[in-house]
This record gives C-alpha cells, sequence and structure tokens, in this order.
C-alpha cells in the first residue's frame, strides 16, 4: 500500500544472505529520567521517531516480512508462537504459524489468525503488500496452504475476514521473496523461474484476479526486491542478477511497469560481490539496502532521484543492509553495519544494528536504538515498516533478534515519535588545577540514543542552581571533551562539581561530585609539556569513569577502556597527580578523535613495571573497540624489558635500546621521528638510546592515539602479551620531533 506521507508502498521483502557475529555493547548505562527545562531539544531534527522501543508481542522464530495499514501491522515469517512483552521463550505461548496481525498502537495482537504451511520442508512468509485500498493483503514465500486453502507461494488475504481469497491462485514455480501492488497489478521477484505455467525469470507481473501479465523482466539470478514508483510507471528491480532480459546490470534496475523492457541499466554501479536486499521510495527518490559478500564489497545505502534514477548519494558503511524505509525525511535501516569509518564514522567495531540518515546526505544522524543479532543467519534486524494509528506514527522493525536496547525481545519491534522517554548518559567529570587561581571542569559529552545536541549543567559545592550552563553535540563514536573554568575561587579553597545532560526533556542524574584543592603556584612539569606544543596530554588523574581528559588545551580527550586501576601512587612527577595502572590483559585508552598521519611527531610517557611478558606502551591504529589490523608509531616492551620504537615505512622500522627497563622504577621513555637526517630516535630517562636518522616516513592511515596495548602482530621480538602490564603516567603527544635537550629538560622536572 502507498503511504500518502511518506511516498512509500507497505511491503516486505526477501532476505537470505549475510555474515554471522557477536554483538558488543557500549560501555555506560542509561539513568533514571527527571524532567527539566533545556536548551536543546529532544530528538535532534530531521530524527522523528524516538530510539525508545514500545512493549511489543514477541515470536518465537524469524520476522522476514511485514506491511502496514489502518492501524494494523502484519508481519510474516519462519515461527510458530507468539507470546507477551517480557515472556520468556516457551511461556504464555499461542500458535501463530508463520503469520500474525496487530495492533499497531498496542504491539498486541488482533483476532486475524493464519496458519501458513507446507506439505514437506519449512514453510515461510517471504513477502506481505497491502492493495492501494487496504482491502487486499498479497503473501508470497514458500508455501502450499493458508488455513488449509491450496496455493503455490502466493495468496490473497481479505483484511476484513482474515480469510483467503479462491479468486486468487496461481502457481508460482518457487518462493516469492518480493511483492509490490498497484491498484490492478501484483509485482513479484523470487527464485522462480515460471509462474501460470508460464517462463518468468526471477520477476513477473499478474493481474489482482490472479491473471498473468505480459510483462516480461526475465533476471538470471534470484531477485529479493521489487518496488512501483510513485507515478505507476516504472518498476524498481532489486536481487542478485548480472543481467534483465539479456542486458548487463548487476543487482539494481529500472523497467516499464507495463511491459518489463529495460529503462534505467546499472552496469558496474554496484560491487559485483555484492547485492540489492530491500529497495523503498519517497516522493522524490528511491533508496537501496546492499549486500556483500568478502573484502571490497558494498554493504551501504544508495539514495537516487527518480527523474533520472541517478545516484543522489551513497554511504559505504561495512555491514549488510536488509532493510529501508523513510519517514519524514529520514530514511531509516536495519544493518550490521561494523565499519563506517569511510564515512567519517565509528571505526571497525561491534555491530550497530538500527541507522537513521537524512534523504539528502549520507551522513549518519543521531539515533541509535540496538538490537542483538539473534538467531538464523544472523543479522539483527530483517523488515521495517511504518503506519499511524490514533495521531502517532509507528516504524516496526522484524528480524532475527533476540534482544533490543540490551533487554530480551524477540523478533519484533517497535518506536514510535513520542514521548521520548531516554535520559542521556550520566557525564563524566575531572578537574584540573593547573593554574593558580583557576579550577578547569572539564567532562566527557554524554551519549543519547536519539538526541546528539545535549545541555549541560555544571554544579558547584552542592548546590541545586547551576552556575554555567552550555550545549555539545555528541555520538557514540565521538564524545568530544568540553572545559568551563572556574575563575571565582582562590588559592588552597578545595571546590566540589556535579554536572548533568539533557535533551531538553530527559534529564541525566548529576555526576558524581569531584573535587579539587585551587593550586598556589604552577606545577613545573605540566607547564613544560603544555608550553613545548603537545596536542595530546593525558595526566591519567581521572578517580573513575570512562574518560581520560586532555590537558593540552586541545581537548583531545580519550576513552578508558576495562577498567584500568585508578589512582596510582606513587605517580612519575612530583605534584598532586597520580598515574594509572594496566593489568596487561584487555585495559587500554584510545582517543576519541581521528588523527591525519603525523608526518613528524614525539612520543613521550612514563612507565613502571616488572613484566616480563611484555606489551604495546603507546601507538596508533586504526580500530578502537579491538585490536587493530593497521598498527604503527608506537612504543613497546620486549619480553626481556627492552623497549622498541617502530614505524612502518617500506616494512618494519624498529630501534631498541640495549637495557631492560622493567625493574619496578619509573622510567621516562620518548619516541621521536623527523625529517632524513634526524629520523628515529629513542630516549629513555632523558638519554638517547638508539636512533636511526635514515628512516623518516610512517604508514599514510588515519589512526587513534592508543594506550596500555594494541596488536603487535607482525613486528620484531613481539611480546607474548599485546598489553601493558604496568603503571602509565603523564602521556602526551608532539606534532613535531622534540630536540634532545627538550626531552632531557622534561625529564630533569621530575622533582620540579
Amino acid at each position: 500500500m502507498m503511504n500518502g506521507s511518506t511516498g512509500r508502498r507497505s511491503g516486505g521483502r526477501g532476505r537470505l544472505r549475510a555474515a554471522s557475529a557477536a554483538l558488543g555493547l557500549l560501555a555506560g548505562a542509561l539513568t533514571a529520567t527527571t524532567v527539566g527545562a533545556s536548551g536543546a531539544a529532544a530528538l535532534t531534527p530531521p530524527v522523528a521517531i524516538t530510539a525508545d522501543d514500545l512493549t511489543t508481542w514477541q515470536t518465537n522464530g524469524i520476522v522476514w516480512s511485514m506491511a502496514a495499514g489502518e492501524g494494523v501491522v502484519y508481519a510474516g515469517g519462519t515461527f510458530s508462537t507468539l507470546r507477551p512483552p517480557t515472556a520468556a521463550p516457551g511461556t504464555n505461548e499461542q500458535s501463530a504459524v508463520n503469520f500474525a496481525a496487530f495492533d499497531a498502537a498496542t504491539g498486541a495482537p488482533t483476532d486475524c489468525s493464519l496458519s501458513f504451511t507446507i506439505s514437506s520442508g519449512t514453510a515461510t512468509v517471504r513477502a506481505l503488500a497491502l492493495s492501494p485500498d487496504g482491502e487486499t493483503l498479497y503473501a508470497g514465500g514458500q508455501f502450499g496452504a493458508v488455513n488449509g486453502v491450496g496455493v503455490s507461494n502466493i495468496a490473497a488475504i481479505d483484511t476484513e475476514t482474515c480469510t483467503v481469497s479462491n479468486s486468487f491462485k496461481i502457481g508460482v514455480s518457487a518462493t516469492v521473496r518480493g511483492l509490490a501492488v498497484t491498484d490492478d497489478t501484483v509485482y513479484l521477484a523470487g527464485d522462480f523461474t515460471t509462474v501460470g505455467g508460464q517462463t518468468r525469470s526471477h520477476f513477473a507481473a499478474v493481474t489482482t484476479g490472479a491473471s498473468l501479465l505480459p510483462f516480461a523482466a526475465n533476471a538470471d539470478e534470484v531477485a529479493r526486491a521489487v518496488e512501483v514508483t510513485p507515478d505507476g510507471r516504472y518498476v524498481l528491480l532489486g536481487g542478485d542478477f548480472f543481467r534483465i532480459n539479456g542486458t548487463n546490470t548487476h543487482a539494481l534496475a529500472v523497467v516499464d511497469a507495463t511491459t518489463g523492457q529495460l529503462t534505467k541499466a546499472y552496469p558496474g554501479f554496484i560491487h559485483n560481490n555484492s547485492t540489492v536486499q530491500d529497495i523503498t521510495t519517497d516522493a522524490e527518490g528511491f533508496y537501496t539496502g546492499n549486500e556483500g559478500t568478502g573484502g571490497g564489497v558494498f554493504d551501504g545505502r544508495i539514495a537516487l532521484n527518480l527523474d533520472n534514477f541517478e545516484q543522489r548519494w551513497r554511504d559505504t558503511c561495512l555491514g549488510a543492509t536488509q532493510a529501508v524505509l523513510v519517514h519524514s525525511g529520514v530514511l531509516y535501516s536495519g544493518s550490521h553495519a561494523h565499519d563506517c569509518a569511510s564515512m567519517g564514522a565509528f571505526p571497525d567495531q561491534p555491530r550497530k544494528h538500527l541507522l537513521a540518515q537524512s534523504v539528502e546526505d549520507p551522513k549518519l544522524l543521531p539515533w541509535f536504538p540496538d538490537t542483538n543479532d539473534g538467531i538464523g543467519e544472523p543479522v539483527g534486524p530483517r523488515v521495517m515498516t511504518r503506519t499511524s494509528s490514533g495521531g502517532r506514527h509507528y516504524l516496526w522493525v522484524g528480524g532475527e533478534f533476540t534482544t533490543v536496547n540490551t533487554k530480551p525481545q524477540q523478533g519484533l519491534t517497535r518506536f514510535a515519535d513520542g514521548p521520548d522517554t531516554g535520559a542521556p548518559w550520566v557525564p563524566n567529570v575531572s578537574l584540573s588545577t593547573l593554574t593558580p587561581g583557576r579550577i578547569e571542569v572539564n567532562w566527557q559529552t554524554s551519549f543519547d540514543t536519539d538526541d546528539g545536541e545535549l545541555t549541560y549543567r555544571i554544579y558547584k559545592d552542592g548546590s541545586n542552581t547551576p552556575i554555567h550552563t552550555t550545549t555539545g553535540y555528541s555520538v557514540f563514536w565521538d564524545r568530544p571533551q568540553l572545559t568551563w573554568t572556574d575563575t571565582d575561587v582562590a588559592a588552597g579553597e578545595t571546590h566540589s562539581y556535579r554536572i548533568t545532560a539533557s535533551d531538553g526533556t530527559n534529564t541525566s542524574a548529576k555526576s558524581p561530585a569531584q573535587s579539587a584543592t585551587v593550586a598556589s603556584a604552577t606545577e613545573a612539569y605540566p607547564a613544560r609539556v603544555r608550553s613545548d606544543g603537545a596536542s595530546l596530554y593525558w595526566r591519567w588523574d581521572e578517580g573513575a569513569s570512562t574518560f581520560a581528559h586532555d590537558s593540552s588545551g586541545n581537548l583531545n580527550n580519550g576513552f578508558m577502556r576495562n577498567g584500568p586501576a585508578y589512582r596510582q601512587t606513587p605517580a612519575a612527577v612530583t605534584g598532586p597527580s597520580t598515574a594509572i595502572g594496566f593489568s596487561g590483559t584487555d585495559e587500554y585508552a584510545y582517543s576519541n578523535r581521528l588523527h591525519t598521519q603525523p608526518a613528524r611527531f614525539t612520543i613521550e610517557t612514563w612507565i613502571r613495571t616488572t613484566t616480563t611478558r611484555g606489551g604495546k606502551i603507546v601507538g596508533f591504529g586504526n580500530m578502537t573497540q579491538q585490536n587493530s589490523t593497521r598498527h604503527d608509531k608506537h612504543v613497546y616492551m620486549r619480553n626481556d624489558g627492552r623497549l622498541v620504537f617502530g614505524v612502518q615505512s617500506g616494512g618494519t622500522r624498529t630501534i631498541a635500546t640495549s637495557g631492560a627497563y622493567n625493574d619496578g622504577q619509573w622510567h621516562h621513555v620518548v619516541a621521536t621521528q623527523g625529517p632524513l637526517g634526524q629520523g628515529m630516535s629513542l630516549y629513555v630517562d632523558g638519554q638517547l638510546r638508539a636512533s636511526n636518522i635514515l628512516v623518516s616516513g610512517n604508514e599514510s592511515q588515519p589512526g587513534y592515539w592508543r594506550v596500555g596495548g594494541d596488536n603487535l602482530s607482525g613486528w620484531p621480538n613481539r611480546p607474548t602479551s599485546n598489553f601493558f602490564e604496568g603503571q602509565i603516567d603523564e602521556t602526551a603527544i608532539y606534532p613535531s620531533a622534540l630536540s634532545g635537550s627538550t626531552i632531557s629538560a622534561h625529564y630533569a622536572l621530575r622533582n620540579g
């Protein structure tokens, strides 16, 4: 059925292939909601659907297809029972053989009950589509009977009586995976090669009276998606094919709605190892969801214009897209996206299954509800549909998943345009007193699943009235540091601070109170690090949280992973600062910001360890949530305690100390790379210990600075562990190669 406000034809599509992987979850937890006024507004435009899942009945299997209209959502798939929200598998179940109908507004099943069966094998409903008048529901898949009435992989259902039509019967030789319906025509896509006893290879059209039409768009491989353009003149085809009617056009084609004659071909447009899994439309464009197999494939989404069928944009996220749907100018998609670095978004990491983009721009919008991969192949979401009821808009999602927003929920879930009830995460706060008469309040911007712009309020010394209010934008992979300086303080005073984050409707709890005593004099060591141009400076003074605040002034904060040990003493440098401890198993920190390749750089840090398993101390890698696949510009320790500095420059290039530094004492470690003639240098405790003046290049890829651990595969004298066991302090990165005299001066200030 064509939806009037979106131009989208409601209907299910076939889905088949995908890879499997375990879902990782972001650290952090949503807090209890409180309401308060804010400068930010809930739901960052153009997002108009909240990320808060609504209570919905569940299936005991996979939902492959959906259609919606008149406040009812129809779901088809491979399942046998339904159960209420929160009910565990196998409890409170009622029969539903591969089909169910639901009240869109309540999520509860209606009294429409149909059973799709087959004499041998496994029956499944892979496609559903409503007629424009909403009176007939067409179902496709692999089945031989509906409520005992014999059919052949396609059936028509009277929606008022919930009965099978005896007047719509035609034989389809194999599975139907996609359906699209106009006033007088039903278009089919699937595995079949004959319809009504006549040759129709993977695409066909029949009348609403089940008579085969002359429409011929014969494909050489499986068809998965079919959509009619809003003007009814053309049909959009998607699937695995390489030819339509003998003409080269891979995975996507536009044909005449009456004849099936090719109107627009797309040879070479989509990678040969990628397919089109779903197609949806709005008034001005059509959109594809794509799945690839193997390396270098295309898994993302493409937006194309209806006036000329040319590309408007495409994204290149990796992680196959199974479903696409447009609502209010936003393209919502179901996928298992795991790497959107090519889009300027998150690097390779645990999968995200629901995304949103403007129909005009592929940039990811701040809408991040999530499922898991679930059962079956498994890939999570498989289908989406949208409908309205009682003045609200509802987005329904079906698939293989067994959790939604980390809670148990199988097969189905739904979202609405309100109310927004999820509060942002509690901010992570760290204080700094490097300058006399000032306290710097630093915090890591929070995360909210459907709001990017958040409002932050700072509370001082237990007051319930904020002393400062500001806003900041953040998404889960980019939570930049914000800072505010309190100058209404005096030397020797101790003050505490708490911060809240608000989306305009929901406000987080206040962060735990952090206290600092105002400095009366400037600390010599950090002052010198800053004056010498550090672009990143982590002092490791946080008492808890995932936040490593940057003291360089460049707001180049980091994330701490897997709970390293905070507040380690004594620190490397005299003063009120503390160090951080790493266990050598899986703990590390990474920079929030993706950095371009530094042609010249200095890595500076302090270490203390007795390990005999080695490990990476500081390095540059392409990943954040797992070990990097590209890694260089690093300092690591061998099992024997010797230190190695390495870069990629026509191969692995390393220099190493002759002495060991796993003696349980603090050591100042500095690695620099400058131009030819200066090359690589490695200093320990203010003295040059190794150098190679001929190596002036390093790997040209962008990356993240990592501290405490990362991949060391392929590097000389690789230690037993990728992760460093010991304490680290005063880590700094510079965009130039510091001189030996400057490095010696830093070391001399350790007791300053």
